[in-house]
């Protein structure tokens, strides 16, 4: 009798464990009534807090466009500071729901369980240095001192191309990305190295932006991307298709300004894009007007990247390969339809 009480218990646990996993993210969302999202802690253009603390940047854009989606409200959203080395056991922990924190899409990442939906913005790494060393080229660098941030591709990659091109390399390794550019900014290091986004974005922080210049070499791929873990195909949908309706927007030229007179367009696209016609939100646990919701909240794609991080804010960036599909860059949604 004994060993049926246990093993009636501890199928009544089991039977809660698979209870409690079928709750899925999109479920558990709604029921806490926010969103959490894992962000920079602080960088320009992409995750950082202005002087009242709100946080701006690309990477909140999406994460309020997720909210947006959901709720219909894209203030309804945590934002929780997650430093490099501690993204994939946070994701993997149930802390956050989703990781938008300019993070490089790698195979390694991806097998350990961080699945990326797909790219909000195509970047490189890059080097920066002060104009007064009169270095002009990454291969020029050779023994030097370089500040590096721990636990990132950025690391991996500065230790591949040094080798791959013969040279020395005193890698200068910092737990956090601000501690690895206030020491290059300090002079402990000739040259500082991230995403060249970032290069762009930590140069306004130097003490004399001026006296610093960004080289020409790119030297790696970094597509980078939100994130979730792999046990939910509803929520992975629903981040993923977030992104495409920010890039639909843009190419379809419904902007956050216009969006309420194009639910009277004629184009099936548009009027799909708004669910106007169609069933496409509901398929994915959310209401039909979804993308109308993001767009109406956040805008479109071309919209957020102007402001947050293109020629119209202080970072100045081009669009390069985050331009349209259409002209000239990689970013490219599948048909709603």
């Amino acid at each position: 009798m004994r060993s049926l009480i246990a093993w009636l218990a501890g199928a009544a646990l089991a039977a809660a464990a698979v209870a409690s996993a079928s709750a899925g993210t999109l479920d558990q969302v709604k029921a806490r009534g926010v969103l959490i999202c894992g962000v920079n802690p602080g960088l320009a253009g992409f995750g950082l807090p202005d002087d009242q603390g709100a946080y701006k940047g690309l990477d909140i854009d999406e994460c309020r466009a997720i909210a947006a989606a959901i709720f219909g409200d894209p203030s309804k959203v945590k934002f929780l500071p997650i430093n490099a080395k501690d993204r994939p056991t946070i994701l993997a922990s149930g802390e956050i729901d989703v990781l938008i924190r300019n993070t490089t899409w790698t195979l390694s990442r991806q097998t350990g369980g961080m699945f990326f939906t797909g790219v909000n913005f195509y970047d490189g790494q890059g080097f920066m240095v002060r104009k007064k060393l009169g270095i002009d080229s990454a291969l020029k660098l050779d023994g030097a001192s370089i500040c590096v941030q721990q636990g990132t591709t950025t690391e991996l990659n500065l230790a591949d191309y040094f080798r791959a091109n013969g040279m020395k390399l005193e890698a200068v390794v910092f737990a956090t990305d601000e501690e690895a550019t206030k020491a290059y900014d300090s002079g402990r290091c000739d040259a500082y190295t991230t995403d060249a986004s970032g290069l762009y974005s930590e140069r306004l922080k130097m003490s004399v932006p001026e006296d610093h210049m960004v080289l020409p070499e790119i030297i790696s791929k970094e597509p980078l991307g939100p994130s979730v873990r792999k046990d939910d195909i509803q929520w992975f949908q629903i981040v993923q298709w977030t992104h495409f309706a920010l890039v639909t927007a843009e190419e379809l030229g419904v902007t956050q300004a216009n969006v309420d007179e194009m639910l009277k367009s004629p184009n099936p696209s548009i009027r799909r894009l708004l669910g106007v016609e169609g069933d496409f939100g509901t398929n994915m646990g959310l209401t039909n007007d979804w993308a109308y919701r993001i767009i109406k909240a956040i805008g479109n794609y071309g919209e957020s990247f102007e402001r947050n991080v293109g020629m119209g804010s202080p970072i100045k960036i081009s669009r390069g390969l985050n331009a349209l599909w259409n002209k000239g860059g990689l970013q490219y949604a599948p048909p709603i339809r």
